[in-house]
């Protein structure tokens, strides 16, 4: 195949921060599969790239993401690996004509992003795929700037984990780390605040939603949410 597939991170949130290289690659290929978290909703990376790139003479296909906690230690569940498969299927069927396809991914794409669960079952599928990744601003670099709070410096060491870290580890590093980004915490606030408190460090902790969006909002009293 000739064609290319370009992953592509949009960044946090605010179309101001998707990379001048991510909007010339989008403004020039026809295809763009774009990832949702439901069945019937909308596209994140779709909405951030709109109002930078004109979706007139594209074909826009959305495809279903199922958002189920994947581990590293085990086999993703039957639902999500369908969905992967199909989204590849979906990727090879435009590659194979000779389009190059954009698949649009919240932040960077090389932090907990769908991008690369497809890209590795693409290249299951047709190992020649050719693939470009193109970086986005991570969402932690937009919530650092918005509380001018670095993530790092000097000799700092940075963890970045899922919510979802098991009590024992989420402790662990806790621990050891000077600053600790904690992704996609909306489901486990409660449980969150409880570890925090348990290790004195819920006055440190600054929580920012909906990152680099007109609904952004930066919570430091945790006794605000």
């Amino acid at each position: 195949m000739t064609a290319t597939l370009y992953i592509i991170g949009t960044g946090p949130g605010d179309p101001e921060l998707v990379t001048l290289k991510a909007i010339n690659i989008l403004k020039r290929s026809s295809i763009i599969v774009s990832p949702r978290g439901s069945q019937h909703g909308t596209s994140t990376a779709l909405s951030i790239i709109k109002p930078v790139v004109p979706f007139a003479d594209k074909e826009i296909v959305e495809i279903h993401f199922p958002m189920i906690k994947i581990r590293s230690d085990s086999k993703p569940a039957a639902e999500v690996l369908n969905a992967w498969h199909q989204a590849a299927q979906t990727v090879l069927s435009y590659l194979e004509k000779g389009h190059d396809v954009c698949f649009p991914t919240l932040g960077d794409p090389a932090i907990y992003s769908t991008g690369y669960y497809l890209y590795e079952t693409i290249c299951g599928i047709h190992e020649d795929t050719k693939v470009v990744f193109v970086p986005g601003v991570p969402a932690m670099s937009s919530c650092s700037a918005s509380i001018g709070v670095p993530i790092c410096l000097g000799d700092e060491m940075v963890a970045i984990i899922p919510a979802t870290f098991a009590d024992d580890r989420l402790r662990e590093v806790l621990q050891l780390f000077d600053t600790i980004v904690l992704m996609k915490v909306h489901r486990s606030m409660t449980r969150l605040t409880d570890i925090l408190s348990e290790c004195n460090l819920l006055e440190q902790a600054i929580l920012v939603e909906q990152a680099g969006t007109d609904r952004e909002r930066v919570i430091e009293n945790f006794e605000d949410i």
